[in-house]
């Protein structure tokens, strides 16, 4: 029997949009953020009426971390938290709220920022595994399943803050539970990194290694990628 009109509409949308809210948080009484919603839609029972029931796989709250440069690396970590945990603080709650609003389970809450080799960059002493343990502990304090960005962008070369960032993943991924880590070696327009392809080999090795005690668990939350798409919202691959 065919799907009510209303019903064929609503389920195609659902199946076929990846719905994104983008807002902004000004003074806390103005609460927004890029929130990415993809919609897995399933239908049972009767086809024709219009229970079905719909999960909606995660929401993501994207930020820039750019605006917490600076030379010392205490301070950097400490601005990073500030800024995580004060965006986000109600990212888990409004999750929810709209979860009960529309009956649509929202099943994972996640954080990405801006890729963690360029905020690293601009520190003199370059230890990207504290910002990797600031992460896990923005991640803890605001209640999201995963955060991501402990990323490096390196298809048109390697600086010397992307390969220190590429040799800290896998302690880095050892370390913390929620932290997601990426690292795009090639594209279209710019070539393969040889070299960068060659050095994720053996990070991925290292990887699986050091978190063989937890069946290793680092490697699911590692992603090499070719042609990464800006603004990423998916896990384990989610940038700013």
């Amino acid at each position: 029997m065919p799907l009510q009109k209303n019903q064929k509409v609503f389920y195609n949308c659902l199946r076929q949009t990846t719905i994104r809210f983008r807002c902004l948080f000004a003074d806390k009484t103005l609460m927004c953020f890029c929130f990415s919603l993809l919609l897995l839609c399933f239908s049972y029972g009767s086809p024709r009426t219009l229970d079905c029931h719909n999960s909606s796989s995660t929401s993501t709250l994207s930020l820039s971390l750019r605006d917490c440069c600076s030379s010392d690396t205490k301070k950097t970590a400490n601005k990073i938290y500030d800024k995580i945990t004060k965006s986000a603080e109600n990212l888990v709650v409004t999750a929810n709220g709209l979860e009960a609003k529309y009956g649509i389970p929202i099943i994972n809450k996640r954080i990405s920022v801006t890729p963690i080799a360029l905020i690293a960059a601009a520190c003199k002493d370059q230890n990207p595994v504290k910002f990797a343990k600031t992460l896990q502990r923005c991640a803890d304090d605001v209640g999201v399943n995963f955060i991501g960005g402990f990323s490096a962008l390196v298809q048109k070369g390697c600086t010397k803050g992307d390969w220190i960032l590429m040799d800290s993943i896998p302690e880095a991924l050892a370390v913390t539970e929620r932290v997601c880590s990426s690292v795009n070696v090639g594209s279209t327009r710019a070539g393969i990194n040889m070299d960068a392809v060659a050095k994720m080999g053996k990070i991925i090795k290292a990887t699986a290694d050091r978190t063989a005690d937890n069946d290793g668990l680092g490697c699911a939350k590692l992603v090499v990628f070719a042609n990464a798409v800006e603004d990423n919202p998916f896990m384990a691959g989610a940038f700013h």
